[in-house]
């Protein structure tokens, strides 16, 4: 049986930039209707991102089959590029005419206050974008445009292939309604804790009783692990210690690839918990979502250290 993971979502370029002051000293209460500023960023990079983007890069560096769809501009080359050499499939990263790549602009300060600006570009296309015949095992629905989300998910539902649910930077863009409707066609939501509460407030339900129609709800803690609700029953998934805590930027998308691989290897829920939570703990200690390089042994013996697991 095929182990492809079809992964849907964004692919994204993250311009980030330091600002060696604070926005508080340079912005005027009295002159906020009226705002002018500038300024001087020494420090700047460019990261390959986007949901998709990331949570195909941590599934190949498990030694998983990542199959992202994405829609993409015509400046993505570079992204492309890089993927190829990784050995992950481009086939369903459609180049949109005319547009962009999705961006974020990010500009920090001293203080970790942000400004940013997000240009959607060829994202705001993808549900053109058409996944049918993946012949994936398991598949993603993560953060992308809305219209998007729906169109892969349908086809999906409509094909029998379970799918993950991944709200997360999608959250304004559902209401309850919109969420319901998602929650009939999943198999599996993921979520972080605040996400979880507002998922609650906004259905009026619990994520115990979301969880009765679904295969899993699988909430992330941050450094105090996941808790998974399944089958009736819920678990605490307890942590794996960072060896460093330097940028939780893609944390997420690590879980998410951790979580498909022991999805499609056939392991438990519980323990594909576990080796997400590995995976995140990983990420945090490297700035970036996409410039951590374990090797897969490294990963390996990370899993067998904290849980007993062994890496098949």
């Amino acid at each position: 049986m095929t182990k492809t993971v079809l992964i849907c979502g964004s692919m994204a370029f993250d311009t980030i930039a330091i600002f060696n002051g604070r926005f508080k000293d340079h912005i005027l209460p009295d002159s906020i209707h009226a705002l002018s500023v500038s300024f001087l960023v020494p420090s700047m990079r460019k990261e390959f991102g986007g949901c998709a983007g990331n949570v195909a890069y941590n599934l190949k560096l498990l030694g998983g089959t990542p199959l992202p769809a994405a829609t993409i501009g015509e400046d993505a080359g570079d992204y492309l590029e890089r993927f190829r050499n990784l050995g992950i499939d481009t086939r369903l990263l459609k180049i949109q005419s005319d547009t962009f790549t999705a961006q974020c602009f990010i500009t920090n300060d001293l203080d970790d206050n942000q400004i940013t600006a997000f240009h959607p570009g060829a994202m705001e296309f993808s549900a053109q974008n058409d996944v049918s015949g993946s012949g994936a095992r398991w598949a993603i629905v993560a953060p992308d445009a809305k219209e998007g989300m729906f169109a892969h998910a349908e086809r999906l539902h409509a094909e029998g292939t379970p799918f993950i649910f991944d709200l997360g930077q999608a959250m304004p863009l559902f209401d309850g309604a919109d969420l319901e409707r998602m929650l009939t066609l999943t198999q599996a939501l993921t979520v972080n804790d605040y996400e979880a509460r507002v998922v609650e407030q906004r259905t009026g339900r619990s994520l115990t009783d979301i969880a009765k129609g679904l295969q899993a709800v699988v909430v992330t803690l941050g450094a105090d692990g996941s808790r998974l609700i399944t089958q009736g029953q819920e678990y605490h998934i307890p942590p794996v210690a960072a060896t460093e805590v330097v940028d939780p930027t893609g944390c997420g998308d690590a879980y998410r690839g951790g979580l498909l691989y022991g999805l499609v290897e056939g392991w438990s829920w519980q323990d594909s918990c576990k080796l997400a939570n590995v995976m995140g703990a990983i990420k945090i200690a490297s700035r970036g979502p996409q410039n951590h390089t374990p090797s897969r042994s490294e990963i390996a013996d990370t899993l067998l250290a904290q849980y007993g697991l062994t890496l098949s």
